[in-house]
């Protein structure tokens, strides 16, 4: 343990000390990163389509390569998928990361290079751990068990080369070193199975008589995990289970919706609620301060970054601002071009920075409105499809409605109020239909209502004829281009129409 210790110290200290060279030289790093991303690409067909040789800074870069989303890139990413190589990215890409689908595809499938991997994702955890570990020197992190959750993977090969691909967290439980898959629990059998209900049961069964220290996931489904694990123990506390237990790594999802229920469960005084960003595309900030909702910008993970705000955006604008040009408050997309060949890719989440010396931001959501309360990201476009096909098979006619989150009883739905022209004979059916078309269209909703797990099925309100003319009269909303919003995740606009009636 000794030795470990000192290892441990000192690899701490010296990225430690990394992380301080690029809050203190911000702009530099960024821009050796974005020459070093330029000169890799330079000889893919993509370098070769935008001359990538010539490219000697990043206003010519900005003025000669599209923003990009998905769906441009999508083509040189289904080549890929079927093994050609040196389209994007210079490396042999065989690990796709499948993400939230867009409005045109279910799911989308993000490259991961093995220098995104290394140099990013993690690279990205490590740091996670660094930054923890000198924020609360006293921490019995490597004492004890890892508990992961991880999703599920595929595995196919072309010409003898297996080709990945699955859940990010898959792809990286399935390359961590050795060492690092001694620290974790379950066993990787388990971690990676694809039918969730089994899976979590087994993960619970395999997980509970070990020394656990840390835990790490989206919330929604940690939660649920948490709960077979109390229930199958017998106990009402966590910490009587592990006592040991100091950490939860969270991500994905907002986690204050969340934040009681864990403290009911867990009622050590020492538990810790570290939050970071990253994604299929990257990772991108860490918590580097003790109870704080604000994350630090990870500068030297091969990401260049730009930002476009959101106002510019909306308005038909596509000039972006580079780091240097950013202010606090203000609503930003972020584009980021990175070391997987995602070029000038808007990612589709919005951000503001809270400080600038050193850059550091929070989370404000999506460019588009959508429900994202435990990771489902329902966007309008599933919503229009899904109420189409409910109407279409029941007779109905939908003329106005709006839809958000609704937390009850520690449990969550979708709340729809939705005003009928023509209402369907049959309410239930149309429900049913409803929810099974959004789980069709919507790789994400499918998951986190499996089996009710995580989400309920969604509550639909028929509202009065009138209702939303009414609504959108007090809110000097009428005539013009004012339209009802359809998605929010939050309960403003639900609890303003639900007092009107």
């Amino acid at each position: 343990m000794i030795i470990l210790d000192s290892v441990l110290n000192w690899w701490i200290k010296k990225r430690i000390h990394q992380i301080e060279l690029f809050v203190r030289y911000p702009h530099d790093v960024q821009g050796e990163l974005f020459k070093k991303l330029i000169a890799m690409a330079r000889d893919t067909e993509w370098g070769k389509k935008y001359d990538y040789k010539s490219i000697e800074n990043a206003d010519e870069y900005r003025q000669r390569v599209p923003l990009s989303s998905y769906e441009d890139l999508k083509p040189s990413i289904d080549r890929m998928r079927k093994g050609e190589q040196n389209i994007l990215w210079p490396e042999d890409i065989t690990w796709f990361a499948k993400s939230s689908g867009t409005t045109s595809n279910k799911s989308k499938f993000i490259p991961v290079s093995p220098s995104a991997l290394e140099e990013c994702h993690y690279k990205g955890g490590k740091d996670l751990l660094a930054i923890y570990l000198n924020l609360y020197p006293d921490s019995g992190f490597f004492e004890g068990k890892s508990l992961v959750m991880g999703g599920s993977r595929n595995i196919t090969e072309i010409s003898n080369i297996e080709y990945i691909e699955g859940d990010l967290s898959a792809i990286l439980m399935h390359n961590l070193p050795m060492w690092a898959q001694y620290k974790r629990t379950p066993s990787l059998s388990i971690a990676l199975m694809d039918e969730w209900e089994n899976k979590l049961e087994l993960m619970a069964e395999s997980t509970i008589d070990h020394d656990v220290t840390s835990i790490s996931g989206v919330p929604s489904w940690m939660l649920v995990l948490l709960r077979k694990i109390l229930k199958k123990s017998g106990k009402d506390d966590l910490s009587e289970v592990w006592p040991n237990l100091e950490v939860f790594f969270h991500g994905g999802v907002n986690f204050e919706p969340y934040r009681t229920q864990f403290e009911h469960m867990i009622s050590s005084p020492k538990m810790v609620y570290s939050d970071n960003y990253n994604a299929s595309e990257g990772f991108f900030a860490i918590q580097d301060q003790r109870n704080s909702n604000e994350l630090l910008l990870m500068l030297d993970y091969g990401i260049w970054y730009e930002f476009l705000p959101v106002a510019e955006l909306m308005n038909g604008n596509d000039k972006t601002l580079l780091l240097h040009e950013v202010k606090p408050g203000v609503n930003y997309a972020i584009i980021i071009s990175t070391n997987a060949g995602l070029w000038r890719y808007m990612i589709g989440d919005t951000i503001m920075f809270t400080n600038t010396d050193p850059y550091r931001i929070r989370i404000t959501g999506r460019v588009k409105n959508f429900i994202n309360a435990v990771g489902e990201e329902l966007i309008i476009d599933n919503a229009e499809k899904a109420l189409i096909t409910a109407c279409t098979k029941t007779g109905a006619l939908v003329s106005e409605y709006t839809a958000g989150p609704l937390f009850k009883d520690n449990s969550v739905a979708h709340q729809w109020l939705v005003e009928f022209e023509t209402p369907p004979s049959d309410m239930e059916f149309f429900q049913e239909t409803f929810d099974n078309a959004l789980k069709s269209l919507n790789s994400d909703y499918e998951a986190k209502r499996y089996h009710s797990l995580v989400l309920k099925p969604p509550i639909i309100e028929v509202m009065p004829v009138g209702t939303f003319y009414n609504w959108m009269k007090n809110r000097n909303k009428l005539g013009g281009q004012n339209k009802v919003p359809r998605l929010a995740n939050d309960r403003k606009y639900l609890d303003e129409i639900l007092q009107l009636l």
